[in-house]
């Protein structure tokens, strides 16, 4: 990870911060820090916009056939009797097959998609399930910022925080201007 500041930290405890701070930055679009803190996520931040852009194409699509466990109406598994070899009844699942349309990563782009993944956190949601990121960067934000060739943020700063007199500041992400 970039940087040069110690940010009076030890090297792991550093570097899971900004790995945490990136991840709600991602998630959120701004986060309010130090200047020191948001100068440190900044190029980070900036730098997995711009891997996202540049791999964002790099995908193909296969036909996968995919076989899932049938239900019924209320959601249950439906189950059908079979007898065995040596005649013994049991209840076997119904499985339905169909063929499915996918989109694969090239190898770039996966290479990409795991760079991504060593600096940000796995995050879930409200509702318990898990917020795919990198999904966000490829989708999301890649789309946002494709005509742009960098400067994805921007430092607001506020007053000192009580207590340290830290310069605190606002890391947002640059809306699109209206053209």
């Amino acid at each position: 990870m970039p940087g040069t500041r110690k940010l009076g930290r030890t090297t792991d405890h550093r570097l899971a911060m900004l790995k945490s701070l990136t991840t709600s930055f991602l998630l959120n679009g701004r986060i309010e820090t130090t200047e020191a803190k948001a100068k440190e996520v900044k190029p980070i931040v900036e730098k997995l916009i711009t891997l996202a852009i540049k791999e964002q194409a790099n995908v193909t699509t296969a036909e996968k056939t995919v076989s899932h466990v049938k239900l019924d109406a209320k959601g249950n598994k439906v189950y059908t009797e079979v007898t065995s070899k040596n005649g013994r009844k049991y209840k076997k699942v119904e499985r339905e097959i169909e063929k499915k349309t996918v989109e694969i990563d090239l190898p770039s782009r996966l290479a990409a998609r795991r760079k991504m993944f060593t600096m940000v956190n796995k995050v879930k949601g409200a509702d318990g399930k898990n917020i795919d990121l990198t999904a966000k960067l490829f989708g999301e934000l890649a789309d946002k910022y494709k005509d742009r060739t960098g400067g994805y943020t921007r430092i607001l700063k506020l007053d000192e925080r009580r207590g340290d007199d830290a310069l605190m500041v606002i890391l947002e992400l640059v809306e699109e201007d209206a053209k």
